[in-house]
């Protein structure tokens, strides 16, 4: 987790300083584009905010008022973030590109625009490769695409930190192009659509994020290929001779809970099966990606995985 903490850190404070220059070029300029990536970049300021509570309470460990862990805090404060991102970014966005539609602001200074964006980009473009870089690593461990790791990984505060820095590079994007037309054409409606679209495009990330977050909190299963990781992962065990069920459910960032039916090797005493079946728990309970560990007997007739 020191590793996501300090991504989160990092877009922290390269937000904090894009959010101040974005906000005083809106001032000075009265670009509509500008004046959203200023409020895009103030929500992602709040939300770098909420990620590291997210990061800092998922990690506590299990007690008596939480057997499985708080794992599944960091799923509820990335949810707030994910919720802040669409109120303060996208709907201040969309709703001030409408306003200039309507009553158009003059704009000047292009240049500072183009400056502040210039710098920006550069930031963000540090920060998202510190995601990026992160998200490889995790990708080529788990043997999938890039993209598909920050989708499907169970750390929702890498998977927003590589979501919001790489919409604020489109929204840069979006809002050069906007300004641009705006000096070339004279037109104000490029600079307030190029308003209204970083605002879209805020609230889509947004809405991803929040659906992430929402399956992870009312309990997501681990896909096949984990499954098997698991499944030969007890099947390692010389006592294990066949495993017959498996659930694997998500209670924290790359944390699982585990129940499995194993038959063992030999036909035991009762009480020797029971010392087996809890030394076996506790040795799978010292893998760091697994909270707990519950394990029960199968029955003859049940079929091996």
């Amino acid at each position: 987790m020191a590793n996501v903490s300090l991504t989160v850190v990092l877009a922290f404070v390269a937000n904090l300083v894009v959010a101040l220059g974005k906000s005083f070029a809106a001032a000075l300029t009265g670009s509509a584009s500008m004046t959203a990536e200023a409020a895009h970049s103030w929500a992602d300021v709040g939300n770098e905010i909420f990620l590291l509570v997210a990061d800092r309470r998922g990690s506590g460990r299990a007690d008596k008022r939480h057997p499985l862990g708080y794992g599944r805090e960091a799923y509820f404060w990335s949810t707030i973030a994910a919720f802040g991102l669409f109120t303060a970014g996208a709907v201040v966005s969309i709703w001030h590109g409408i306003q200039e539609l309507i009553d158009p602001e003059p704009a000047a200074d292009y240049w500072i625009a183009y400056l502040v964006l210039g710098v920006s980009a550069v930031l963000e473009g540090v920060s998202f490769a510190q995601a990026l870089r992160q998200s490889r690593a995790g990708a080529k461990q788990r043997r999938v695409g890039t993209l598909r790791f920050v989708l499907g990984t169970s750390n929702p505060t890498l998977r927003a930190v590589f979501a919001e820095d790489a919409a604020a590079l489109v929204g840069l994007a979006i809002a050069f192009v906007g300004i641009l037309l705006h000096q070339v054409t004279g037109s104000p409606v490029f600079d307030a659509i190029g308003s209204i679209l970083v605002g879209v495009l805020l609230g889509v990330v947004a809405v991803v994020l929040i659906d992430r977050n929402r399956r992870f909190l009312v309990g997501q299963g681990a896909g096949d290929e984990l499954n098997r990781t698991v499944i030969d992962l007890l099947l390692e065990r010389p006592a294990v001779d066949r495993v017959t069920y498996i659930h694997l459910e998500y209670v924290g960032p790359e944390r699982v809970f585990l129940v499995a039916a194993v038959d063992l090797r030999g036909d035991d005493t009762e009480t020797n099966v029971a010392i087996v079946l809890r030394r076996l728990e506790r040795e799978l309970e010292q893998n760091e990606h697994i909270e707990e560990a519950i394990l029960t007997l199968s029955t003859p007739d049940d079929a091996s995985l």
